[in-house]
């Protein structure tokens, strides 16, 4: 629940990523133990972030884009595309999304993102010591990140995407999310079918989702959404063992709620373990 609330809380607070030097708690950053960024690194809210051009630097990588309409910094080397946007609560990284905990934030006019997702683009491990306030970078030997042809399943991303469009177009991101966290939490679970697909079209006590009846499964969908469908497949999780939603100014049936544990609410459905 705690994880469900700071999510929503970095979705709502959007307005407030835009903050003044003096807002910062100052910490240490060692790559290889090295301080880096040594100046600028600093602790917000629960998040340990870094500036997205000094740090890109100081890993060899210096071609960043600024677009300031949209808030938009793209960072581009032969074989790594980073785009990040103010407010957003994550980065793209090769095709990819990373959850960015606490929203990526402008101070002073400079972009600054948490060090876990930027540090993960790079293929870098990162441990934090509590008592002296240091995020320790070291090689993980894997490279800069996979490209998402190569880490999603392309039918899996095709549909799942596709569910979550369906059933939450319009809801927070934390709100489509929870939706593909139901999808996988049942690909893993010993009661449904163990693909995405399956999951999804699965009619053994009746049809699991209203878009399959409908046929809106097959509409293209939403940006927000296949974000969404990336962070889950990403095993970025608000909850593992949520099962069942349901829209209570929908429904026409309240099989859920009267026969499954109630767990959360986010926009406008309940979630049921």
């Amino acid at each position: 629940m705690k994880k469900i609330l700071r999510f929503c809380a970095a979705l709502l607070a959007a307005a407030a990523m835009t903050l003044p030097a003096s807002a910062l708690k100052p910490v240490t950053v060692l790559f290889n133990g090295l301080p880096v960024c040594a100046e600028q690194t600093s602790l917000i809210d629960t998040s340990t972030y870094v500036p997205l051009r000094a740090f890109c630097a100081a890993m060899g990588v210096t071609d960043i884009a600024w677009d300031a309409e949209t808030g938009t910094a793209t960072v581009t080397a032969p074989g790594l595309t980073i785009r990040a946007k103010v407010n957003e609560v994550w980065i793209e990284v090769n095709g990819r999304a990373f959850h960015a905990p606490d929203g990526v934030r402008l101070v002073d006019g400079v972009m600054m993102i948490p060090v876990r997702p930027l540090s993960r683009a790079f293929g870098l491990d990162v441990a934090w010591d509590a008592e002296t306030d240091t995020a320790s970078l070291t090689e993980s030997g894997s490279g800069w990140a996979a490209e998402a042809a190569a880490v999603y399943n392309e039918a899996d991303l095709y549909w799942l995407s596709r569910i979550i469009s369906a059933e939450s177009r319009g809801e927070p991101l934390a709100g489509q999310l929870a939706v593909g966290n139901v999808v996988l939490n049942r690909v893993a679970s010993d009661e449904f079918p163990n693909t995405i697909y399956d999951v999804i079209f699965d009619r053994k006590y009746a049809i699991q989702f209203t878009p399959i009846a409908n046929g809106t499964i097959y509409n293209e969908p939403d940006e927000l959404s296949i974000i969404a469908a990336k962070l889950a497949l990403e095993g970025y999780s608000l909850s593992t063992s949520v099962l069942y939603f349901l829209n209570p100014d929908l429904a026409t049936s309240f099989w859920i709620p009267q026969n499954r544990p109630f767990s959360f609410t986010i926009g406008t459905h309940d979630f049921y373990t």
